[in-house]
């Protein structure tokens, strides 16, 4: 009795501590079966580099074969003729506005050379640059327009997306812009279009001929 009444509050702290440490402790400590390192080093890890020992997964969760998002049913991974219309006719109007905003500053400083640098020759500079814009914005606007309702049309009556509904879309857009010049205007414009819509096949597809030229 006297021994334990005589016992020093240095180890009375030290005791307590490491019994509320254990009550605490207790409430993250796991319950379930413990395993030594040697047991969890024969886990076999098929198809993948060897991992901690103390990670509880199964590594067959981890491998990812298969595509990582999940599409509605029928749905393609590839962005259609319709989805891409709007990024077509956006992208040509702020195209064809920049190109025709520097060809009206080069127009406006070349017709004002002889000018000095005053309000009346900012003001026709001025009006150059928005002419030229707007011209240009509604010129390729148009084309993308006509290009992607084209497009659109063919890929439906087809059934099929390829290089072929973008090789009609181009001659019949060409063909269409150029009809008010008569036969011959659409007849040119079909020329014209058909040529650009197979250069652009041809650069898409690119990679695969080039490939394909290789192996044989």
């Amino acid at each position: 009795m006297d021994s334990d009444r005589g016992e020093s509050p240095s180890s009375q702290g030290s005791s307590s501590r490491a019994g509320g440490g254990g009550g605490f402790g207790g409430l993250f400590r796991s319950t379930g079966p413990g395993y030594s390192n040697s047991e969890l080093a024969g886990v076999p890890l098929t198809g993948m580099s060897p991992l901690s020992p103390y990670l509880n997964v199964d590594p067959r969760y981890l491998t990812q074969d298969a595509d990582e998002f999940i599409l509605p049913t029928g749905a393609n991974k590839t962005r259609g003729r319709f989805e891409l219309a709007f990024f077509t006719i956006g992208s040509c109007c702020m195209t064809g506005a920049l190109f025709g905003a520097i060809n009206g500053l080069r127009m406006g400083l070349s017709e004002t050379k002889n000018m000095a640098w005053s309000k009346p020759r900012n003001v026709q500079v001025l009006n150059l640059v928005t002419r030229q814009g707007a011209t240009w914005a509604n010129t390729l606007g148009s084309l993308a327009l006509l290009y992607s309702v084209f497009g659109v049309v063919v890929e439906k009556a087809r059934g099929a997306e390829d290089d072929l509904n973008t090789v009609a879309a181009g001659t019949m857009t060409g063909m269409l812009y150029k009809s008010p010049g008569g036969v011959r205007g659409a007849v040119r414009g079909g020329v014209v279009g058909l040529v650009l819509s197979g250069l652009y096949a041809l650069y898409n597809n690119w990679d695969h001929l080039k490939g394909s030229h290789t192996r044989y």
